[in-house]
Order: structure tokens, then sequence, then C-alpha cells
């Protein structure tokens, strides 16, 4: 990782300052609706996901929505965090016996680096605020392989604009968050993923607007 990056191994100190009120975080409070919104956005056009990766799977709320929302049948998740993964793998004990699940202690470089010639391919990538702590090479370099590792990508990040709104209106600052424009991370997606829906993303690797499972093509972007 480069210099601009944030440090890698997000402990108990930064989980316990940035989610001291979990359930007022996107992702967590929300996560039965975003896993909601997902099931429904996919079934509409008979799309199957039979196979997800969350790319920072943190506290583990959401992944485990998905989980029990899709059923899928091979589940993976990474995390540079030892701290976060101890509460994500509480979380999923209720439902691991139900499927084949993965949890694995990397960051998503080293795992973009491991999986960019090999490994299997996701129907669903999670890839919830990360983005923001990356620099930008490791993003140019992660990217590409998350497009040929998954066919739909679920992508939340703060703009700087956003990250201002927050600063400004709930006094909450991350202070190993790095500030960027939306142009800037379209600029870094549009050449591997289309947009397709409200934080979905679709693989250039696996689809065109000719083959695209997705119905709706006015909405490609």
């Amino acid at each position: 990782m480069s210099s601009e990056t944030s440090p890698l191994h997000f402990e108990k100190e930064y989980w316990e300052t940035n989610y001291s009120d979990p359930f007022s975080m996107d992702c967590i409070g929300n996560a039965r609706e975003h896993a909601a919104y997902l099931k429904y956005f996919f079934a509409l056009d008979l799309i199957s996901i039979n196979s997800v990766i969350d790319f920072g799977v943190g506290l583990g709320y959401l992944f485990r929505e998905i989980l029990r929302k899709f059923m899928p049948e091979r589940a993976f998740a990474i995390d540079p965090s030892i701290y976060a993964l101890e509460r994500a793998k509480s979380r999923l004990i209720p439902i691991v016996s139900t499927m084949k699940i993965e949890v694995h202690n990397i960051d998503l470089s080293t795992w973009a680096k491991d999986m960019s010639k090999r490994g299997a391919v996701f129907d669903l990538g999670l890839c919830t605020s990360v983005f923001q702590y990356l620099s930008e090479e490791d993003l140019r370099f992660i990217i590409p392989v998350m497009a040929r590792k998954v066919r739909y990508l679920y992508l939340t990040v703060p703009t700087d604009k956003e990250i201002k709104r927050m600063k400004n209106e709930v006094d909450f600052v991350d202070p190993y968050s790095l500030a960027r424009s939306r142009e800037f991370y379209l600029k870094l997606l549009r050449p591997h993923f289309t947009v397709v829906g409200r934080r979905i993303l679709e693989s250039k690797v696996h689809f065109s607007d000719r083959d695209t499972l997705c119905s709706e093509l006015l909405f490609r972007f």
C-alpha cells in the first residue's frame, strides 16, 4: 500500500470511536433494508445470486442480512481488522451451517493481488465504505480485478461533499477517510463497470448492453 493509504488494520480504537453508535450508521441500522432492496432489484429481472463476496465485512451486519435474503451456495468475506472479524463471525454463527462461508483476515489490496489471475467469480460483491481508505494507486489496480471477479457490485463510498456534510451536520470526522469527488470515482469505475441501479454496478467484463440481464437500458450509464 502506498503512503497515501490509511492504516490497514483498523482495530478496537477505530471501531469504538467511529462506530460508537453503530445502529445510526448506514449499512448497519438499515442493513435489512439494503438486503431487501438488492433482493427485489435482482428478482425483477430474474437474476440469480448464488454466490456473494464482501470486500470489507466490518462488523458483519450487512453481510449477515444479505446471506439471510439470498441464501447463496457460496459466500466469502474479507476484512483487515481482526477486531471486526471476531464480531462479524459471531453474527454469522446462526447461519453458517446452512451454506459454505469463508471469512479471511486480509485487506482488499492483498486479495486483489492473490486473485488477479485465479479464483472463482462471484455473482454479487459488496463493497461498503472501503474505497475512501484506499490510495488512487491501489484503486487503479483493485477495480479491474473486482470487475473480473464479480458480475455485480454493490458499492457505497462517501464523496468529498458527503464527508463535508457529515462534518458540518453531525460533527462526524473520520481522520482516515480520503475526500474525493464523484468525478474521481466515476473516472476509475467507468472503464470497468456500468451503473444499473442505485449503488449497483454491473461488470463490463461479464456484460454489455447487448447481453445485459438488466432490462431497463434507459438507466444504464
